[in-house]
C-alpha cells in the first residue's frame, strides 16, 4: 500500500487514484527570467523521483509541469536587458531543460506555457464572474472575491480573519477585500496584453496554474506538487478559483517539498543567496547533486553546503567503485527489493531507500555476490542513480579546476609502467606519490593500472 503525506489533510493517506493504475500529477514549474537555482533543482529531482517510482510500480503517469513565461519579473528583466520577452524566456527555457537533463530528470508528459493558455484563463475568469466569484474593479483589474469561498485557508491552515488583519492593500489596487487576489491585470502601456470580454490585459499568476492544470488533467486530478513556499498564497488561491469555476473538488493529494536552506534561510532569488544549478555543476558532477537532493526526505529542509555535496560525491564514488568490476550475471534479491518498495511506499522515503543501497554496496564489496550487484542496479534504475559509466564518473573533474587532465594522468601512468618495467621502483613510487598528491588513486590489478579521482 502506497501512502502519501497530503499537505491538505496534514497526514499520510493511502494513495487511491481516480483511475486505477493511472496518475494525473501537476507540478508548478519555473518562472523563466533567470537560471534555475538549487531550490528549483530540488523540485525537479523530487518529482522526477515520484514519477519514476510510480512508473516502476506499474502506473501510467501523466506528468504536467507548466512554464510561466509572462510575469511582472519577466517583463522587468526583459526591459532591464533591453530585449524582447520572447528572447528572454526562450533562452531561460532552454537553460532549464539543459539543467533538468543534466540532473537526470525525465521530460514532463506535457509542459504548457502560460502565453499559449491565455484563452483557457479568460474562459475560467468569465466563469468566475458569471458565478459571482469575481468582479471587475474600478481600475480595470479583475479580482477573485475570497468571501464567496468559505474554505479559504484550509490548505495552509490559516484563518481568513487573521489574514485580513495583517493584510496590506497597495495604493494602485482597487479590491474590496484585502484577501481578494488578481485574476486579470488591466492593460498598461508597453506591457503585453490580450483581448478579453472584461477588457484587454494579461492574466495574474494564480489563474495560470488553475487553467493549465485543469485543461491537461481535468477538473479533478490526483496530485498537485510544488515547493513549500507555494502553499500560501499560490496553492490556496488555486483551490479557491478552480473549485468556484468548475464546481468540482480540485486536487486529491497535495505534495510540498521542503526548502533548500543556507545559514537557516530559504534559498531564493529574492533573498539573493542562491546558487544556480549551472554554477554548482561546474564543481560537482550533476549526479552528485541528484544524490544530494534524494539523501534527504523530500518534505524535510535540505541544508546546502560544500560539506554535504562532498559527502554525496564520496558516496557516489563508493557506489561506482563497488559496481565497476562487479559480476553481471545475478538477479535482484526479492527480499531486499521488497524492503526497498516498503520504504518507498511510505511517502517516498528516499533516505531509507539509499540506506538499503549502501548496505548492499557493503555486502558487494565483501562477497562480490552477483545478486547483490543486480539488486543495486535494479534500485539505481528506479532512482536514476548509478547509471553512468563507472570509469567516466570516477574520472570526472570540475570544469573550472586546475587538476591534471586525463591525458596528463595517462602520460604519468605510462611513465610509471616504463619505470617498473626497467625495475626503477624509486621512480615508479615517486610517480605514484605525485599522482596521489594530485588526488589521483591508482589501482594495479592483473597487470593493468586503472585510475580514478579521489
Amino acid at each position: 500500500m502506497l501512502v502519501i503525506y497530503d499537505s491538505h489533510a496534514r497526514a499520510k493517506r493511502e494513495f487511491v487514484p481516480i483511475k486505477p493504475k493511472t496518475v494525473g500529477m501537476y507540478v508548478c514549474g519555473m518562472t523563466v527570467y533567470d537560471r534555475c537555482h538549487i531550490g528549483h533543482a530540488r523540485v525537479m529531482v523530487v518529482f522526477d523521483m515520484v514519477v519514476r517510482y510510480f512508473r516502476a510500480s506499474g502506473y501510467e503517469v501523466h506528468y504536467v509541469r507548466n512554464i510561466t513565461d509572462i510575469d511582472d519579473k519577466i517583463i522587468a528583466r526583459a526591459a532591464e536587458n533591453k530585449e524582447s520577452i520572447r528572447s528572454l524566456t526562450e533562452r531561460y527555457i532552454e537553460a532549464m531543460h539543459d539543467d533538468a537533463a543534466a540532473l537526470g530528470c525525465l521530460l514532463p508528459t506535457a509542459e504548457p506555457r502560460a502565453t499559449e493558455s491565455v484563452g483557457d484563463m479568460v474562459a475560467m475568469i468569465e466563469s468566475l464572474i458569471e458565478r459571482g466569484h469575481a468582479y471587475r474593479a474600478a481600475n480595470g483589474d479583475v479580482y477573485f472575491d475570497v468571501s464567496t469561498f468559505d474554505r479559504y485557508g484550509e490548505l495552509s491552515n490559516r484563518n481568513p480573519d487573521d489574514l485580513r488583519a495583517g493584510a496590506r492593500v497597495e495604493i494602485d489596487e482597487a479590491k474590496t477585500d484585502p484577501l481578494d487576489f488578481v485574476l486579470w491585470k488591466a492593460e498598461k502601456p508597453g506591457d503585453p496584453s490580450w483581448d478579453a470580454p472584461f477588457g484587454p490585459g494579461r492574466p495574474g499568476w494564480h489563474i495560470e496554474c488553475s487553467a493549465m492544470s485543469t485543461r491537461a488533467l481535468g477538473a479533478t486530478f490526483d496530485i498537485h506538487g510544488g515547493g513549500q513556499d507555494l502553499q500560501f498564497p499560490h496553492h490556496e488561491n488555486e483551490i479557491a478559483q478552480s473549485e468556484c469555476a468548475t464546481g468540482h473538488h480540485y486536487v486529491n493529494y497535495w505534495m510540498h517539498n521542503g526548502f533548500v536552506r543556507i545559514n537557516e534561510e530559504k534559498m531564493s532569488k529574492s533573498l539573493g543567496n542562491f546558487f544556480t544549478v549551472a554554477e554548482v555543476m561546474r564543481q560537482y558532477h550533476p549526479e552528485v547533486i541528484r544524490l544530494f537532493v534524494l539523501s534527504s526526505h523530500y518534505r524535510s529542509p535540505l541544508n546546502y553546503s560544500d560539506q554535504n555535496l562532498d559527502a554525496a560525491r564520496a558516496s557516489l564514488t563508493r557506489w561506482y567503485t563497488a559496481i565497476k568490476d562487479a559480476p553481471q550475471n545475478g538477479t535482484p534479491n526479492p527480499e531486499v527489493m521488497a524492503r526497498f518498495r516498503g520504504v518507498m511506499d511510505d511517502d517516498f522515503n528516499t533516505p531509507e531507500a539509499l540506506a538499503i543501497v549502501f548496505e548492499q554496496i557493503s555486502e558487494l564489496n565483501r562477497s562480490k555476490d552477483a545478486n547483490c550487484a543486480a539488486t543495486i542496479k535494479a534500485i539505481g534504475e528506479i532512482l536514476n542513480l548509478g547509471q553512468h559509466d563507472p570509469e567516466s564518473f570516477l574520472r570526472w573533474a570540475p570544469s573550472s579546476s586546475d587538476q591534471l587532465s586525463d591525458e596528463a594522468i595517462e602520460q604519468k601512468i605510462a611513465e610509471r609502467a616504463s619505470a617498473r618495467a626497467n625495475k626503477d621502483f624509486a621512480a615508479s613510487d615517486r610517480i605514484r606519490d605525485e599522482l596521489q598528491a594530485a588526488g589521483i588513486v591508482l589501482e594495479d590489478k592483473a597487470g593493468q593500472t586503472t585510475w580514478r579521482r579521489g
